[in-house]
C-alpha cells in the first residue's frame, strides 16, 4: 500500500492542467523505466495556449514479452480538469486525510495510472507483452492525443491483443462496475437568418426566432430510439439559445442554438447529423455537426470475464457490465483492439476535495495485476 500510495501522490503533485506537458510525464516515465519499459514520448499541437491545438504531449511505454506472447495494454491520461475553489487543501499537494488522498486527479485518474504502474512490477517480463497508451488531453478537445498515440502504435508495428482504460468506472463500491461500451456523442450548432427590421414594421423584415423555436420543438419531440440491450435510449438536448439582441423595438437578424446528443449504436454521427440537418432545412435553417465519437460495446465475454473475476477475488463483488455515462478515449481505442473500462469510484471526479480511498488503491493495484496475468496467459 505504501508504494502505491506514493506512486499516485507523485503523479498528483505535478500540475497537469489539461493539455499536459511536461514534469508529470517526467514522473511517469521515471517509474516505468525502472521496471524495463521503453519508454517514448512526443508532442502534437503547434497552436497557442488555450486553444484546440495547443501542444499536447503523449507517453507509449513498452516492456516486450517472449516472441509471440500476448500484447496487454493500459490506457489513460494525465491531465486533469481545472480544480477550482474552495478546496480544503491544496489541490496539487495530495494531502492524506483520515482514510481519504485528497487531491485532484485522486480518482481521475492518477490514482489509477499508480495501480497500473504498481501492479506490472509484480507481473514478470516473460509473461508477455505490457505496454501504457498515455495521453495529455483526454479532459481536453483530444485532438492531439490518444488518436496521436494510435498513428504511432500502428507505425511502430505495436498492436495489443486486449486494452484497459483506467476511468472511474465503479459507483458505490470500487468494482461494483465496469464499462464495457459508451454512447457516441455529437454536437450541433443550429441557425436560422432573419432580416433586421423595427417591431412596428414587421413586414419588411423577417423574424428568424419563431422558425428556430419550431425547429426546436420539432427536434424536441424525435424519438431517437428505444434503447437496445446494452445501451439506453439516445438523447438529444437543446444546451444553448443565442439571440443577442440588446433592443426591445428590433426584430433580430438572427438566431442559434446548440445540441448535444447522445446516441447508441442504433445510429451514427454522420446518420444523426443528416436527421437535424433536413429538419433545420426544413425551418429555413441550417446545423453544423461536429462528432465527438461514435459508440463502442466490447460484448461481454473472455476479456469482461477476465475483470470480473479478478474483482470478485480481491473484493467479493459482482462487477456489473454497464454503457452508461459519458465519453472517454476508449472511444478511439475501440478500433486498435477489444476495449474495456475499469477504475475506481467516481463519486467526486471532476468536484472540489476529489478524493480517493488509501485501501481502494491497493486493491486496485492486485486487480489490476490480477487482469493483466489473466490477459497475458489467455489463448
Amino acid at each position: 500500500m505504501t508504494e502505491v500510495l506514493d506512486l499516485a501522490k507523485r503523479l498528483m503533485s505535478a500540475r497537469s492542467v489539461t493539455p499536459a506537458t511536461g514534469s508529470v510525464f517526467d514522473e511517469l516515465e521515471a517509474m516505468l523505466a525502472p521496471l524495463g519499459f521503453e519508454v517514448t514520448r512526443f508532442t502534437r499541437g503547434e497552436g497557442e495556449e488555450g486553444t484546440p491545438e495547443a501542444p499536447v504531449e503523449n507517453l507509449f511505454a513498452i516492456r516486450k514479452g517472449p516472441p509471440g506472447s500476448r500484447h496487454f495494454s493500459f490506457a489513460g491520461h494525465l491531465d486533469v480538469v481545472p480544480p477550482g475553489g474552495g478546496w480544503a487543501s491544496e489541490p496539487f499537494a495530495p494531502d492524506v486525510r483520515g482514510d481519504l488522498l485528497y487531491g485532484r486527479g485522486a480518482v481521475d485518474m492518477k490514482g489509477a495510472i499508480a495501480c497500473m504502474v504498481d501492479a506490472v512490477a509484480q507481473i514478470p517480463a516473460d509473461a508477455g507483452t505490457l505496454s501504457f497508451i498515455i495521453t495529455g488531453d483526454e479532459e481536453g478537445p483530444a485532438l492531439h492525443g490518444t488518436r496521436a498515440l494510435i498513428d504511432f502504435m500502428r507505425e511502430a508495428g505495436h498492436q495489443p491483443d486486449l486494452c484497459l482504460v483506467g476511468e472511474p468506472t465503479s459507483v458505490n463500491r470500487l468494482g461494483d462496475m465496469m464499462k464495457i461500451g459508451r454512447r457516441g456523442s455529437v454536437n450541433i450548432w443550429l441557425e436560422v437568418q432573419g432580416t433586421q427590421g423595427h417591431v412596428a414594421y414587421p413586414h419588411l423584415a423577417d423574424n428568424p426566432i419563431p422558425k428556430l423555436v419550431a425547429m426546436l420543438a420539432e427536434l424536441d419531440a424525435l424519438v431517437l430510439d428505444e434503447g437496445t440491450e446494452w445501451f439506453q435510449p439516445s438523447n438529444l438536448e437543446v444546451t444553448d439559445l443565442e439571440v443577442g439582441n440588446p433592443a426591445h423595438n428590433v426584430i433580430p437578424e438572427a438566431a442559434k442554438a446548440r445540441l448535444s446528443i447522445r446516441f447508441n449504436d442504433c445510429h451514427s454521427g454522420a446518420s444523426l447529423s443528416e436527421k437535424v440537418a433536413a429538419v433545420a432545412q426544413r425551418h429555413g435553417g441550417t446545423a453544423l455537426p461536429i462528432i465527438s465519437g461514435e459508440p463502442f460495446l466490447t460484448p461481454p465475454g473472455a476479456f469482461s470475464d477476465i475483470i470480473a473475476a479478478a474483482v470478485k477475488a480481491e473484493t467479493g463483488l459482482e462487477s456489473e457490465p454497464s454503457t452508461t455515462g459519458g465519453t472517454s478515449d476508449a472511444r478511439f481505442l475501440r478500433s486498435v483492439c477489444p476495449v474495456i473500462e475499469f477504475g475506481l469510484c467516481n463519486a467526486t471526479m471532476h468536484k472540489r476535495d476529489e478524493a480517493v480511498a488509501v485501501d481502494d488503491l491497493a486493491t486496485l493495484s492486485r486487480i489490476y495485476a490480477r487482469i493483466a496475468r489473466a490477459a497475458l496467459s489467455t489463448e
